[in-house]
């Protein structure tokens, strides 16, 4: 899919909140494509190829899972084999939705590259991963790029490796929480993204159904959120992410906003051009006029309807000679 003017590009992210589970993924994939989503998308990755097996879990999943084990066995447990990606993928076109997935390491990044996806999708965690960046900069793909606890230098240095066209790459500014605080999403950076010169996008972790239509509003023309079937469900994710109805409502907002946006070209709608004669003013005889009186601004004024001549031409009227006798309220035809 292209980047469209006014057209945001929609990737609902079922992430790892399908716990493993094939039937919950297609669910997902069902619950994204009736929300009017462009893509849905997954995360691919190869456990061993991706984590040290004592590395902790992070704060929020902690506190998400409601235990301590290590990140390596929680990841296991949500891996999804490769045939099941491929099966995911048959599905979701079936579904008529976009698939994505998002790959973590190498090994991971060749399969996705098997599967011809429309965009690669880098984390936030890998923006500095040289190896994985610089294999994906000899791939001819348009790259999502998300930004999450990186500095802008860090950013710059990562599109410097991948060495994409502009028209090829989206920066997606993030906030790495889950959920994320609405106070620290400094929504205001994406100006300087833009600066950048590339398309900017937001992949938003906050629990708010608003923020998206927010980012578009500033000229995002990505916009990627989590989802899931229900909150209440145990994983890392489920919390930050939004429910069915929700997902809903952030699109609907999405698309009044893009509605909202329109044109940078000035035009009068057919209903304005109606009210415009009834509201503005046009130039009328304040008291009665003789004909060879002179026009001056103690017997002119200006009255609605606008369908006379416009008081913006006052000033070639003032000091000339009345050409006709008008009444009082009369408007002002000959000058």
């Amino acid at each position: 899919m292209s980047l469209k003017k006014n057209k945001t590009v929609i990737i609902v992210e079922a992430g790892v909140n399908h716990n493993g589970k094939i039937n919950i993924a297609k669910k997902l994939i069902d619950i994204a494509s009736k929300a009017g989503a462009d893509y849905v998308k997954f995360q691919t990755y190869d456990v061993d190829s991706l984590i040290l097996k004592n590395t902790k879990t992070a704060e929020y999943q902690k506190k998400n899972l409601g235990n301590n084990i290590s990140q390596y066995k929680m990841l296991k447990k949500y891996q999804l084999s490769e045939s099941n990606q491929i099966n995911l993928k048959r599905y979701a076109k079936k579904k008529k939705i976009g698939f994505l997935s998002t790959a973590f390491d190498l090994k991971s990044l060749y399969f996705l590259k098997k599967l011809n996806l429309d965009f690669i999708k880098i984390p936030s965690g890998e923006i500095t991963n040289y190896p994985l960046l610089k294999e994906i900069s000899y791939l001819k793909k348009k790259i999502l790029l998300s930004t999450g606890m990186a500095t802008l230098n860090e950013i710059k240095s990562a599109l410097k490796v991948l060495k994409k066209k502009k028209s090829d790459l989206v920066i997606l500014h993030c906030s790495s929480d889950y959920p994320a605080d609405l106070k620290n999403l400094n929504l205001a950076f994406l100006r300087k993204l833009k600066m950048l010169g590339y398309d900017v996008g937001y992949s938003d972790h906050s629990e708010s159904v608003i923020t998206p239509s927010i980012a578009v509003a500033l000229g995002c023309k990505v916009i990627e959120k989590h989802f899931t079937l229900s909150k209440k469900l145990k994983g890392p994710d489920h919390k930050a992410s939004l429910e069915p109805n929700e997902l809903k409502d952030m699109i609907k907002l999405i698309k009044q906003t893009e509605s909202m946006i329109g044109s940078e070209k000035k035009f009068i709608t057919p209903s304005e051009q109606k009210t415009k004669m009834l509201t503005r003013k046009s130039i009328v005889a304040y008291t009665s006029i003789k004909k060879g009186e002179i026009f001056t601004q103690k017997n002119l004024t200006t009255k609605r309807p606008g369908n006379g001549i416009s008081p913006f031409l006052i000033k070639k009227i003032l000091g000339k000679k009345c050409p006709i006798n008008y009444v009082k309220n009369q408007q002002i035809k000959k000058y």
